[in-house]
């Protein structure tokens, strides 16, 4: 993962969309998670591709193990990491699937 600011191109509204997205994750409290689809649906924009493709480009300065698929589930090469960090904060995680509990760590952003 880059760090955040550091976008790729220079069209003014994809950098936008980009502090707006890592500004969400940025909020979400610690124990909780919000999916892709989640962060877009808050955002009132794109989707969850485009919000797991600012993660994945953008996401290395934000809690990025807060933002999970649909399933709760972050990618394979992210999974050990990010338990640490659920161990860490009291997220609601099962080891044996490798997911997150989204229904009691789901946060809606209020």
């Amino acid at each position: 993962m880059t760090q955040p600011g550091l976008v790729p191109t220079a069209d003014p509204d994809a950098r936008a969309y980009v502090r707006r997205v890592l500004a969400v994750v940025e909020s979400i409290p610690r124990g909780k998670v919000m999916t892709y689809g989640d962060v877009a649906e808050y955002l009132e924009d794109g989707g969850p591709r485009q919000v797991g493709a600012v993660m994945s480009r953008h996401g290395g300065g934000v809690p990025w193990w807060r933002v999970v698929n649909a399933s709760g589930v972050l990618p394979p090469q992210l999974r050990g990491e990010a338990a640490l960090h659920y161990a860490e904060e009291g997220t609601p995680y099962d080891k044996s699937r490798e997911r997150v509990n989204l229904r009691t760590a789901r946060w809606d952003g209020r």
